[in-house]
Formats: C-alpha cells, structure tokens, sequence
C-alpha cells in the first residue's frame, strides 16, 4: 500500500490549510487531508491495479471528502470556492 504520512507532512497540511499545526479539526484542513491521501492512493493504484484494499481505502476516502465539501458548500461558499481552487480539485 501507499506510504503513511510523516508527522512533518500533516503539521505542513494542517498549518498550510487550518491555520495552525493544532487545529486538526478544520472542514478545510480534513479536506485537505484527504486529498492528499487521495493522490498519493491513486499513484498507488496505478502501478498495482488488483490491490482491492487499497481501492476500498481510496473510494471511501472520496466520499469522506465529499460530505464534507457539501457541508462546507452549504455553510460557506466563498471559502468553498477558494479551496477547491487552491487544491485543483473539481475542475
């Protein structure tokens, strides 16, 4: 499977995208998160197509993420729109 995330590389997330190494619980941060998780299971899934743990892993990842780029759609739409462009996601 992918490689585990370094603590270095979260706090850089939850810095980057939640204000603070601390404030984990952040939509924004979660989001990113997950997107990162998101890329680096893809990678994996390209050089091995029959890992189907992985696959599971990674489908249910999206929807996580998902859900919560509704609920922060539906709280606010402006920080919506900026991080879905910051990430390069829903293009």
């Amino acid at each position: 499977m992918s490689t585990y995330l370094s603590p270095e590389k979260k706090n850089q997330i939850f810095t980057e995208y939640g204000g603070s190494a601390q404030n984990t619980g952040s939509v924004e941060a979660q989001i990113a998160l997950f997107t990162y998780r998101i890329q680096s299971l893809s990678e994996h899934l390209q050089t091995n197509k029959k890992d189907h743990s992985c696959k599971r892993s990674l489908l249910t990842l999206v929807g996580k993420r998902k859900r919560l780029l509704k609920y922060l759609m539906d709280k606010d739409i402006q920080k919506y729109r900026s991080l879905i462009e910051k990430l390069g996601i829903r293009k």
